[in-house]
């Protein structure tokens, strides 16, 4: 087939096969595998293993893995760590000792070939994770346990394969060893510190939307190979590689958007189609040996995988949809298997058979998680988009910047933040931004950009005395964990130690937990000290209010001045939360306001001594 014509031929299939496995019911995961089956020198003879296909199909496994990487909630990623760990450690090594079990008892192989293939149930691969990102829930504390866990399951599997590799094949020099030591060292240096380094960098000085997408897959495709170097496996190297480009990579911004529908395109059917392109039918027929063999390595991984699955939902507290959810995303192999299996084939430690059984093990498997993943990341979505509404149904916001035209990224800072009821209007200057505040109930925002946003590293949050009071406070707070949790940023609160209290119980929230710090700010004339202590990259919110409320302070009137004075180089955001015009709501507001501050009462007594003197002159 030509070329021209094997580019009609794969474009149809991207477009037709989605389009048909949706009025049948079936996931795409699994009409791309069985398409490229068709087409392919087994059935049909229409396209060979073409060389183009598998070195894009490769990118499009290693997209998977970055974007897994990419799309977790880093606060969650590392408040829960010791979970991945632990449920990497489960999901690894249940499926490996069932796996020595029936390697050697049921199929009657030696130790060493039944280790290297107890090693290929442990590991997994997320093939099935575009799904749960085509649903929008990334950042479910399950999902976010099974993808840290991925990490440490794909490694277990390389030592193990090493191991085999070391034992059957020459003995590695001191050299050798040295040498591979400073690559795997490199590849970590250059991946999780120089990699995000210059991303930023560039990001700071370019925002060509082209520019940036090449970038981002320039980092992506040299982890891989950087790994590979290290004598790794690609795909370990471009999740870590999402994992450090995570922060600058918020889920809803454009350049996300850009590299979502790529990857999800072309990449990842080109992928799913080169797997189908290996899948030999007539093998599976040649004999029963394959066709027993195939039987037993799936059952053994269903059965690992589920215990696995079971054994997280009671130490994790998984509900029954997320349970089913990480048993769909870890069932799945693709990339790590046929890497075992192609290597244990090389060494003579595999069959044939245990080969042809391999992909069809591939094959059988990707169709069965991507069923599971499907329902359970739908019913999950559904009860997540409830609470999401329940949450949200009541909250307004009116968006603002000074000077400048920044409504592209008004726009983009309400998508991260999840803010669905929005307003977005341009000011000329902070008289306009009063006249906003004071016409509206609506909590309001005023941004000024610096740098772009996703280039922020940390949230420098003023609160002043007494703003856990307020009747839209959680909803602020809300904003705050929003935006850290898009854009993976640190937080740091500078407020009174007794609203640091109302702040921290907050924070520790189930289903809302922020990790953040904080540092004692007792008045808000402290406010300008933070000129001295805040840094390159860092973002500074101001959490203000308005006249006749609990936390209002005279001196919010001194913000414009102080942030022209002081903060004009950094992003800035001032923050007025929603008003109640009156009513018993308000009434109930004003009922327990706290005594004033020190620095309030003695501008009370400045004003009333002025008024005083006032009144004598005129008499």
């Amino acid at each position: 087939m030509s070329s021209l014509l094997t580019i009609v031929l794969i474009i149809g299939i991207i477009l037709f096969v989605p389009l048909l496995c949706r009025r049948i019911h079936v996931p795409s995961i699994v009409g791309f595998i069985l398409a490229g089956m068709i087409i392919g020198p087994s059935v049909l003879g229409w396209l060979g293993s073409s060389h183009t296909i598998n070195q894009l199909g490769k990118i499009g496994m290693l997209y998977i893995m970055f974007q897994s990487g990419s799309e977790i909630d880093m606060n969650d990623f590392k408040q829960l760590r010791y979970h991945s760990i632990i449920y990497g450690l489960m999901t690894f090594l249940i499926p490996t000792a069932l796996g020595l079990i029936t390697s050697h008892w049921i199929l009657g192989m030696n130790w060493t070939t039944s280790l290297l293939l107890a090693s290929m149930y442990g590991s997994h691969t997320l093939m099935t994770y575009p799904i749960v990102s085509r649903y929008g829930i990334q950042k479910n504390r399950a999902v976010n346990i099974t993808v840290g866990a991925t990490m440490w399951a794909i490694t277990l599997s390389l030592i193990v394969l090493a191991v085999v590799e070391g034992r059957m094949g020459e003995p590695r020099s001191i050299s050798d060893f040295a040498i591979g030591t400073g690559l795997l060292i490199t590849f970590l240096v250059s991946v999780m510190w120089l990699f995000p380094w210059l991303t930023r960098m560039f990001f700071k000085q370019y925002r060509d939307p082209v520019s940036s997408f090449a970038v981002v897959m320039l980092m992506l495709v040299s982890s891989a190979v950087l790994a590979e170097m290290a004598g790794m496996e690609g795909i370990l190297g471009s999740f870590l590689c999402g994992v450090s480009l995570n922060r600058l990579l918020p889920n809803r911004s454009p350049l996300v958007g850009r590299l979502t529908f790529v990857g999800n395109s072309i990449f990842v059917p080109l992928f799913l189609i080169s797997v189908g392109l290996i899948i030999d039918v007539e093998a599976f027929w040649s004999g029963w040996g394959t066709i027993f063999i195939a039987a037993v390595m799936i059952a053994t991984k269903l059965i690992g995988k589920s215990a696995s699955a079971w054994l997280g939902q009671g130490l994790f507290r998984f509900s029954n949809m997320e349970r089913q959810l990480v048993f769909g995303l870890t069932q799945a192999s693709a990339a790590g298997t046929l890497a075992i299996a192609t290597i244990g084939y090389e060494l003579g430690v595999f069959s044939s058979e245990i080969l042809n059984a391999s992909v069809l093990m591939i094959l059988v498997l990707c169709t069965i998680a991507s069923f599971i993943t499907e329902h359970a990341a739908k019913l999950i979505a559904l009860d997540e988009q409830a609470q999401l509404v329940s949450d949200h149904e009541d909250d307004y916001w009116l968006l603002t910047s000074v000077g400048n035209d920044l409504r592209p990224a008004m726009r983009e800072i309400g998508e991260m933040a999840s803010l669905d009821n929005i307003e977005i209007k341009q000011s000329a200057d902070w008289q306009d931004v009063s006249n906003l505040v004071e016409h509206t109930s609506k909590s309001v925002i005023v941004y000024h950009e610096a740098q772009p946003i996703n280039t922020v590293s940390r949230l420098v949050v003023a609160v002043p005395r007494y703003a856990e009071k307020e009747r839209d406070f959680i909803t602020c707070f809300g904003l705050v964990r929003r935006l850290a949790g898009e854009l993976g940023a640190k937080v740091v609160f500078y407020a009174h130690p007794d609203t640091q209290v109302a702040i921290q119980t907050m924070c520790r929230r189930p289903g809302k937990y922020l990790l953040a710090t904080f540092r004692n700010m007792d008045g808000w004339e402290e406010v300008n000290i933070l000129s001295q202590t805040i840094k390159d990259n860092d973002m500074l919110i101001l959490l203000s209010s308005r006249k006749s409320t609990a936390s209002y302070n005279p001196l919010f009137e001194e913000i414009p001045a102080m942030l022209d004075t002081h903060f004009t180089s950094y992003n800035s955001m001032v923050v007025y939360p929603e008003q109640q015009t009156g009513g018993p709501d308000m009434d109930v507001l004003l009922m327990d306001i706290p005594p004033a501050s020190t620095t309030w009462s003695l501008l009370t007594r400045c004003k009333r001594f002025a008024k005083r003197i006032l009144k004598i002159d005129q008499t």
